[in-house]
Order: structure tokens, then C-alpha cells, then sequence
């Protein structure tokens, strides 16, 4: 689980852990790893390495591949197996213009959110491929269907993520691995502090059901992606939109 510390992905690490999961949380913050709260009254720093949680972290820059790699195999020694991946990890960059946006943010959010999903579904693929099974589940975005103004970098990067699944997918549709992609419109999380008020007005707008996501509602829908009855879907983009997306 990428990303895993706070937001979408600490809300899917939570539901996978009720399912049942055995978790390796890996987060750029190694802050934010030490403060996750998993349950009502457990902590990650308490239940870390110990108890029945089964609870492993691993502090990892996504756009570092050889990280990717060492947090890979730091999970394979501290679980056994890796079953799950569920790539969350992801920045907005700036709410500015194409022709106005600076080069060093696109590259920023692409490096993460597109070159980082990359890396973690490359690291994964061959243990779940020795072992003919796996669920891999991406965070993309509606943006990465239809394009948010003055979010140029965010857009192309989800529209990546979304290619790369299909792509995956396909490549792996022979083998007891599925890949799957989910779509989100705009959800409440801490990624709001990234956009101008502006822009999360603009995304509310385009919601016919006039409210964003909650973490947990996408939670429910990745937590079902990741189980052994998803079995017959693969390279697909499943919609959360409130009734953006209707295609």
C-alpha cells in the first residue's frame, strides 16, 4: 500500500486490515507512518512488528526505484508474500495554466504519480508472478479521463496510470494476477491543502450528486478489487464520480 499514511490510502489500509490483510504500509513520511492510527484504539507505532495486526512500514520515495525495490523485498521478508498492491501515493502540483506551469512541478507530479506507480507495479510483478496470483489495484482519476483546467500535470499523469493499468492488465491476463484501475472524482482527503479553493469549487460543479467522495466509499470499492472474487476484471477502470462519468 503506497501512500498509506494518511488520505485514500490510509482509509483502504483500514478496511483491508478488517477484511483480514495482513498490511506493509510504505509512505514518503516517515512522520506520518509513526502517527497512523489503524483502529479506534491501535496505532501503527504500537502494533509495528508485533501482535496480530501483522503490521509492517517502510519509509519510501516511489520516484527512487532501488527504494521501490528494498521496501519490496523488506515486505516479502517481514510477511512472506505480497498478494496486494494498491499504489495510492500521489501529489496534486500547482492549479495553474499548461502554458503558465512550471517545469520543475510537472515533472515532480509526474515523477510521483505516474514514474512512481510504474516502479511499484514493476518491483511486484515477478512475486506475484512465481506465485500466479495477485491484486493490483492503481488510484488514478477522472481528471485522467477528461482533463481538469489548470491541473495539466495531474490530468496527464492519472491518464498515464490509467494506460499503464490497461496495459498491465493485459499483459498479465493469463496468469491468476489482475490489475485494475479506480477512478475518483474529487474526494474530501488532506489533498485538498494542495488545490486553490477555486479549483475544488470548479471539481464540485462538475458532481451531479452535488458532494464530493469520502475516502471510505473508495475504500469499499478497492477493498473488493483487491479480493480473490474479482476474478474475471482486469485492465479496468472502475468510476467514483457522483455521476461525472457516465461512459
Amino acid at each position: 500500500m503506497t501512500g498509506g499514511a494518511s488520505g485514500i490510502g490510509l482509509a483502504i489500509a483500514r478496511r483491508l486490515l478488517a477484511s483480514g490483510a495482513r498490511l506493509s504500509l510504505w509512505d514518503a513520511s516517515a512522520g506520518a507512518l509513526a502517527n497512523v492510527t489503524l483502529t479506534d484504539n491501535v496505532t501503527l507505532s504500537l502494533s509495528k512488528g508485533a501482535g496480530t495486526l501483522e503490521t509492517h512500514t517502510a519509509v519510501v520515495d516511489v520516484r527512487d526505484y532501488a527504494a521501490v525495490e528494498r521496501a519490496r523485498d523488506a515486505t516479502l521478508a517481514a510477511l512472506g508474500r505480497i498478494d496486494i498492491l494498491v499504489t495510492s501515493a500521489g501529489i496534486t502540483g500547482p492549479n495553474v495554466a499548461t502554458w503558465e506551469y512550471p517545469l520543475d512541478a510537472w515533472r515532480d507530479v509526474l515523477d510521483v504519480n505516474l514514474t512512481g506507480t510504474f516502479h511499484c507495479v514493476r518491483a511486484v510483478a515477478e512475486p506475484m508472478r512465481a506465485a500466479n496470483y495477485g491484486r493490483i489495484v492503481t488510484i488514478a482519476s477522472v481528471a485522467g479521463k477528461e482533463g481538469n483546467p489548470n491541473a495539466p500535470a495531474y490530468s496527464a499523469s492519472k491518464a498515464g496510470v490509467i494506460a499503464l493499468t490497461k496495459s498491465l492488465g493485459k499483459e498479465l491476463a493469463t496468469t491468476g494476477i489482475r490489475v485494475n484501475a479506480v477512478t475518483p472524482a474529487a474526494v474530501e482527503s488532506p489533498m485538498f491543502a494542495q488545490m486553490t479553493q477555486a479549483h475544488i469549487d470548479y471539481m464540485l460543479s462538475k458532481i451531479p450528486m452535488n458532494r464530493f467522495g469520502t475516502v471510505d466509499e473508495i475504500a469499499a470499492l478497492v477493498t473488493w478489487l483487491c479480493t480473490e472474487e474479482c476474478s474475471f476484471s482486469t485492465g479496468a477502470v472502475f468510476d467514483l464520480s457522483g455521476g461525472r462519468s457516465t461512459y
